[in-house]
């Protein structure tokens, strides 16, 4: 069975299972969370799998019209702010508390900037239960003296829950308006939630497979954004397509390198997947890493990524923290 062919899915769940449907709730409303709810939302209106609303964690905040986000969110089923002019779903549903959020959630959907992962998953720790699935759609890791932990290992073991992951080219407002684009899963063990995670997400205009490589895909997925600022400042630096291109294929060659070093069970065909050469060329290409460091190199270093950040990125952050 293909992971892509989601009309095969059945396979993979008994009948008794389609008894009890998912709840899901994405942790996260920003740009790729908002995207992210809803791929969701369209398949739960549809397959008997999962419970038809999807509620999403936001962080409150207070528009320009002086609305707060979570009430716009759930009048006009559009996030203002992050995701405009984008419908939602009629099934998606905007709570500002976290535990309210999860309170019935059985897959949780983590798409937050890296830098929140911490302070979360204190919220919530005691307050889902056990059975509950997790993915991470977040690109970054921690690097302490002490070592490195993926996101994915950080929720794992603060939570006490099963932790897949889904990266790709995944640019969120190409996906908004249906561009065709691919993602990966990458899961541990578990095949019949990887295929669900599949289920969830896969859309005609989103196609996700799914490898058992977690580490793999994850470090490919964080690693890539390393290259982008690279990539950034040469072309902030006009040094032209060449040069580019050169960074892109060093740069993946390091990637297989250091995620072998840190992960030595990472297999090498994950990076012919979407979480890697794909993510990678994208990235370099219209990521906002790209973006931020192109304008560092054109401004001479004279804003600092922080104040670019700030400036250019309507509340997002920069996928790699810049020391």
């Amino acid at each position: 069975m293909s992971f892509g062919d989601t009309s095969a899915f059945q396979d993979g769940i008994t009948t008794s299972s389609l008894n009890v449907k998912d709840r899901i709730t994405v942790i996260g409303s920003g740009n790729w969370g908002s995207v992210a709810a809803r791929l969701i939302a369209i398949n739960t209106r549809t397959s008997p799998l999962f419970h038809d609303e999807v509620r999403i964690w936001v962080f409150e905040e207070i528009l320009p019209s002086g609305e707060k986000l979570t009430n716009a969110i759930n009048k006009y089923k559009e996030n203002k702010k992050y995701l405009p002019g984008v419908n939602l779903g009629p099934n998606v549903v905007a709570d500002p508390d976290i535990r309210s959020a999860v309170k019935d959630a059985t897959m949780l959907v983590f798409v937050t900037p890296h830098q929140f992962i911490e302070g979360i998953c204190k919220d919530l720790k005691g307050k889902i239960k056990p059975s509950v699935k997790g993915i991470s759609l977040i690109k970054g890791m921690e690097v302490k003296e002490s070592g490195v932990t993926l996101i994915s290992n950080k929720i794992r073991k603060s939570l006490g829950i099963e932790c897949s992951v889904l990266m790709g080219a995944n640019i969120a407002n190409e996906i908004a308006e249906e561009m065709f684009s691919e993602a990966t899963v990458g899961y541990k063990g578990n095949k019949t939630i990887a295929q669900k995670w599949v289920q969830l997400f896969s859309t005609p205009y989103f196609s996700v497979t799914a490898v058992p490589d977690v580490e793999g895909v994850e470090i490919c997925g964080t690693l890539k954004n390393v290259v982008a600022i690279a990539a950034g400042l040469v072309d902030g630096l006009g040094m032209g397509s060449n040069t580019k291109a050169a960074i892109m294929r060093i740069g993946l060659k390091e990637m297989r390198y250091l995620a072998r070093l840190l992960f030595p069970t990472v297999n090498d065909t994950t990076f012919f997947e979407s979480c890697g050469v794909a993510d990678l060329i994208t990235t370099c290409l219209g990521g906002r890493n790209r973006k931020v460091a192109e304008a560092f190199a054109r401004n001479g270093g004279k804003l600092s990524f922080d104040e670019l950040e700030a400036k250019m990125l309507n509340g997002q952050k920069l996928q790699v923290q810049i020391f």
